[in-house]
């Protein structure tokens, strides 16, 4: 069974194209039009182990949030098809990674059921050009759209880009966790029969 998925999305705010495959190499090909966005879904997709293709345009003359947010949503879809009914699966994965000063934790559930909690506070309003808000608005959107509970903390950090790159590697590692297959788990991994 191919676990893959494509998703489409058009708004007068954007046209997104995005493309995921949870069973691949870590290869990314992103083109959003920001910068320090591209480099963090590079870095989800090759910690992640999933191969993603992201295609987008956005209003970035208004600012950077429509664009970023967007394609969370899209991933968050694609990662909710891709991963079908779940049977088989890990369902749960969690990560600590360390980036030189900055310490984060993320924790995955796949269930079917959306919740969020984001406690990573940044040191500055922005990363470079990139607004450092959209860090959590990103994965906001994705955990809501792949209805899948997300819990990130940021135990220690200075540096700004660590932090925000040590999120995107730390829950990469954590999705590449929960959608691994568990060679002991037959059918949906829950005592209710469903995800």
């Amino acid at each position: 069974m191919t676990r893959q998925a494509k998703i489409e999305r058009q708004t007068t705010e954007t046209q997104i194209e995005l493309a995921l495959d949870l069973d691949a190499s870590g290869t990314s090909d992103v083109a959003t039009g920001v910068g320090f966005f591209d480099h963090m879904l590079a870095l989800l997709a090759r910690h992640a182990a999933f191969d993603l293709t992201v295609r987008a345009k956005g209003d970035l003359h208004v600012d950077q949030h429509h664009t970023v947010e967007d394609v969370g949503i899209c991933f968050g879809q694609a990662l909710k098809q891709a991963v079908g009914d779940k049977a088989g699966i890990r369902r749960y994965g969690h990560f600590t990674l360390p980036m030189e000063e900055t310490l984060v934790t993320a924790g995955v559930d796949l269930s079917g059921r959306y919740a969020f909690v984001f406690k990573a506070d940044f040191t500055a309003a922005k990363i470079g050009d990139f607004d450092s808000e959209l860090v959590q608005d990103f994965w906001q959107a994705a955990a809501a759209n792949a209805l899948m509970n997300l819990h990130v903390v940021l135990h220690h950090g200075r540096n700004n880009h660590h932090i925000a790159e040590a999120i995107f590697k730390a829950t990469a590692r954590a999705l590449r966790m929960a959608v691994e297959p568990d060679p002991r788990m037959t059918g949906i991994p829950s005592t209710k029969g469903t995800l």
